[in-house]
């Protein structure tokens, strides 16, 4: 570009240009008034990049010159991003992977669209636990990333931040833990407002209070409620050191992940199965090297865990015990189900100990009434794990308060990365498998119309089509209902693992169906949740439509693993309400960049009535 050519003149607000006129060419005139400068500088600018080769100059009858791109392709790859600042949402169509990453640190992904275009929503939430020492590195990000500045945005974005520093706990130089509020209208009319004598002992000054010390947890979740997150700053034991390296290399990812952690002292690790949270946290144990406690939905999971640890890590056996009804052992590494941790004859056993890290594995669990007991045991470092920490109550913002922020990357960016292999999503329409069944279903009433509906059974030979053209894949069959799963495992001849299977039937199974000795298992609930069986190459969900957002994507987290595309077959009967829960369940999956199509069952013929 000529040294007198406006210094914005680039290729890029060329495009602008163009993207804002409307039209596939500009002319100098035209593009004057767009750059807002002299004609004869816009002139200039243009024939510096005609010389780049960049744009190409053409004379034509009713304007002396015209404009346009060398590359016309360019005009539908770029990436572009729109913003709406007064519902405070963005569009992104072909976001970089450089964009997707600032995006992940102020806003969430809410919507795509199957066509590379995305739709992210900054909430209250998302300024409040924004991985940023000040308000300025973060507003520096949202920069990065907008196409111009918008003061009305960042004025709001700035109050949240600052919303989100009023309430300190720390601990007093007695021992005692205080909370501290920026001025005495907050703590008169707002903390000593929402909490009551069992979470605050007494007034020490007109902006600082004693907390009680088993009324922690619930002192933030009550302030976060009221729209006032607390900054944790307390001096928590870290447990006796614990001298720990991992035999992993970490992803870049990971990396990240681990240290926006250590940065902050807790979060939830956000990411779909096969991303490697586990390692994550192991990797954030080795870092913190102090007695842990890593709390599970089940015995299987605790297993896992302590093979996981075993293999990777340079613990050893004697480090590492177990806490559940199979068996009860305390040691510097702990893995314990939220169930007995919560048990009131067990808290103490845990309250006890002096722990560096507490791991909450499938921390979805944590707001549940049983399981949130287990958030009372605060240590320095706490971390959360979850594939989507959703929650049909809408209870989600709890996990995030009585455990930390989300820290995480988007699925798509590990679909596109090539770290985790996108499953294909089918869901398939089965008909009824005579009149007799749908008569039935439309004479009853409530569950028993959903259990109906879930166990029809034509899909029973659509199953069998499925696997049949599926042969020698390795393949999971979800079912809800008992009656069914049984139903299936005769015709098939194939395992039914359920609640009921004795725990050491069930890791038989589970261990032959990793090794590849079994190429098929049928599974109840107990398959939805946290048990690695990397090598399921076709998920078919017979029934469990009517069940969360979390366990469609659990189900289909089955399949996903660095290499090789797996199917996820979604079978719904035709006229009846699974239809709605299919696409509701599946649009879900379809938000996070996973491919969903749908078609009629092969294994069939529709019913003519």
């Amino acid at each position: 570009m000529t040294d007198d050519a406006p210094a914005d003149a680039t290729i890029d607000t060329f495009y602008d240009a163009l993207e804002a006129l409307g039209q596939p060419v500009v002319t100098a005139s035209r593009f004057a008034q767009q750059l807002d400068v002299p004609q004869s500088e816009a002139t200039d600018a243009l024939d510096s990049l005609v010389d780049a080769g960049t744009v190409e100059r053409q004379d034509v009858s009713t304007d002396p010159v015209v404009y346009y791109p060398s590359e016309w392709s360019r005009m539908t790859d770029r990436e572009r991003v729109i913003v709406f600042p007064e519902r405070r949402q963005l569009v992104v169509d072909k976001p970089h992977q450089f964009t997707r990453a600032q995006l992940s640190q102020f806003a969430r992904l809410v919507d795509t669209t199957g066509s590379e275009g995305y739709l992210y929503e900054i909430t209250q939430a998302d300024i409040w636990q924004a991985p940023y020492d000040g308000v300025e590195e973060l507003l520096a990000t949202v920069r990065d990333v907008l196409p111009e500045r918008l003061p009305d945005l960042e004025d709001w974005i700035e109050s949240q931040w600052e919303r989100a520093h009023q309430f300190v706990l720390r601990t007093h130089e007695d021992g005692y833990v205080v909370l501290e509020a920026a001025s005495e209208d907050l703590m008169g009319n707002v903390a000593r407002q929402k909490l009551d004598e069992d979470h605050l002992r007494a007034a020490i000054s007109d902006t600082e209070s004693w907390v009680a010390e088993e009324s922690i947890a619930e002192v933030k979740r009550i302030l976060y409620e009221a729209g006032y997150p607390v900054v944790d700053q307390r001096d928590l034991d870290t447990g006796e050191p614990l001298p720990v390296d991992l035999d992993l290399d970490l992803r870049p990812y990971q990396h990240e992940w681990v240290q926006s952690f250590l940065e902050g002292n807790s979060g939830v690790l956000v990411g779909p199965p096969g991303s490697g949270k586990t390692v994550a946290a192991m990797g954030i144990l080795s870092r913190i090297e102090g007695e842990t406690l890593i709390l599970v939905p089940g015995r299987e999971l605790a297993s896992q865990w302590r093979d996981e640890l075993l293999s990777h890590t340079t613990l050893t056996d004697d480090q590492i015990g177990e806490y559940h009804g199979g068996t009860k052992e305390i040691r510097p590494v702990t893995i314990a189900t939220y169930q007995t941790a919560g048990m009131d004859r067990h808290r103490h056993v845990f309250d006890d100990r002096k722990w560096g890290l507490i791991v909450f594995d499938e921390v979805h669990h944590v707001p549940s009434d049983v399981f949130r007991r287990t958030a009372d045991l605060q240590s320095r470092h706490r971390l959360g794990l979850s594939a989507t920490p959703l929650r049909e109550d809408d209870r989600e913002e709890e996990i995030f308060t009585l455990v930390g922020p989300p820290i995480g990357t988007d699925w798509d960016a590990l679909f596109d990365a090539g770290f985790v292999a996108e499953p294909s999503v089918e869901i398939r329409y089965v008909p009824w498998a005579d009149e007799t069944a749908r008569n039935e279903y439309v004479s009853s009433h409530g569950h028993e119309r959903r259990q109906l509906a879930a166990s029809n059974p034509a899909k029973v030979e659509e199953v069998r089509h499925l696997l049949r053209a599926h042969e020698g894949e390795q393949a999971l069959v979800f079912v809800d209902y008992l009656d069914q799963g049984r139903e299936l495992s005769a015709a098939l001849d194939v395992p039914f693992v359920s609640g009921e299977t004795r725990h050491a039937r069930r890791s038989e199974l589970f261990e032959s169906f990793r090794s590849g000795l079994r190429d098929t298992l049928i599974v109840s609930r107990v398959g939805d949740e946290g048990i690695d069986l990397p090598s399921a190459e076709v998920a078919i969900v017979a029934s469990g439509l009517g069940g969360s957002r979390r366990q469609s994507s659990q189900r289909a987290g089955r399949t996903m693993r660095p290499e090789g595309q797996a199917t996820m077959y979604v079978l719904a009967t035709r006229g009846s309400r699974e239809e709605d829960f299919a696409r509701q369940r599946m649009r879900h999956l379809a938000e996070k960049g996973v491919r969903v199509t749908e078609s009629s069952a092969e294994s069939v013929e529709p019913d003519s009535t």
